[in-house]
């Protein structure tokens, strides 16, 4: 079976998720189906199917976060000795070449991918043009809108 990499942080998060969602929301959503039930006929009680349907997105995502995690190798970066080399959960400061503009991203599993928190997936084709490379390197990322250059300043272990 495939292993899918997850940083530390990405893992507990979605092991904080699966608590709530076993310990909190399950619970809920079972006693809003007992308080509907008794509102008599369930073929036409809207609050019923309501939370019947509620019950299955939750226990979806039940089984949707223990396979993540079940499949999850979780890499932890501060095991790892820092070589300024690009690598799995690194940040890493880069300059875009031509219009000098500086952008931070966090390398991390396809799953904790956030744009909008500036962090990208190992897969992203910003991503795979990095690893490996070093401080000081030129990198061509290849994008929708053609090649773009930049500059690796830092790598950062977090």
């Amino acid at each position: 079976m495939t292993k899918f990499p997850m940083t530390v942080q990405g893992a507990d998060a979605l092991r904080e998720e699966l608590v709530y969602l076993k310990q909190t929301k399950r619970p809920e959503i079972v006693a809003s189906i007992a308080e509907a039930r008794e509102h008599g006929d369930l073929k036409e009680n809207a609050e019923y199917h309501a939370a019947r349907e509620e019950q299955g997105f939750c226990e979806g995502r039940i089984q949707e976060i223990e396979g993540k995690l079940g499949n999850a190798q979780i890499i932890d970066i501060t095991k790892i000795p820092n070589n300024h080399k690009v690598i799995f959960g690194v940040t890493v400061t880069l300059l875009n070449i031509e219009t000098d503009a500086e952008v931070t991203y966090q390398i991390v599993g396809d799953d904790e991918a956030d744009i909008k928190n500036n962090r990208i997936s190992v897969n992203s084709p910003i991503a795979r043009a990095l690893i490996g490379k070093t401080v000081d390197s030129e990198v061509e990322v290849k994008t929708p809108g053609g090649v773009v250059e930049f500059e690796i300043i830092s790598v950062e272990h977090k």
